[in-house]
């Protein structure tokens, strides 16, 4: 299957004192994107880069990402639309030299491995959206109602001790 938004750019095009560049998004790879990362829409997908050469064909990327999300409330499972700024560092590194450590420094700028004398500019940035969207997104306003929040109210002057699935329990009361 070939990648949903790709943009390779052959590392040695890039000149020695750098480049900047933009990739946008079609409509159509915004849809496969979309698809991809299980979210209902997104569009105006953008990335702006700053690339600069380095040693044995290492090529250091500023990224400056924006998007237009639509997603799914994890509490409403209303949909709303949210807008995504995000910049990213990365140093991507020849396959061939790439290795995964076993230990990974948290302050260390991320690399990734590039086949073929070409960096994919266009998965670089799907892969950065992919890491900003939130896993549990929220509406913004809707609260998770306090019986499921592990909030309970104790009533006045006494304790009371709920029993397994009382929640439900209540619940179903609610919808009949």
């Amino acid at each position: 299957m070939d990648a949903e938004f790709s943009r390779p750019l052959a590392v040695g095009r890039i000149p020695a004192r750098g480049m900047e560049t933009v990739v946008e998004a079609s409509d159509e790879e915004c849809r496969r994107l979309a698809r991809r990362f299980g979210i209902p829409g997104l569009r105006n997908l953008s990335c702006r880069y700053r690339l600069v050469p380095g040693q044995d064909g290492e090529v250091l990327a500023e990224g400056w990402l924006t998007a237009h999300v639509t997603q799914e409330c994890v509490v409403s499972l209303e949909a709303f639309e949210d807008v995504l700024a995000e910049s990213f560092t990365v140093r991507c590194i020849p396959a061939e030299r790439f290795r995964e450590d076993d230990e990974i420094d948290p302050f260390s700028i991320d690399e990734i491995p590039y086949d073929r004398d070409s960096i994919d500019l266009g998965e670089l940035a799907a892969e950065e959206l992919s890491l900003a969207l939130d896993p549990y997104p929220h509406k913004p306003g809707c609260e998770i109602p306090a019986e499921f929040a592990g909030k309970e109210e104790a009533e006045p002057e006494e304790t009371v001790r709920r029993q397994p699935f009382s929640a439900l329990a209540e619940l179903k009361k609610k919808q009949n």
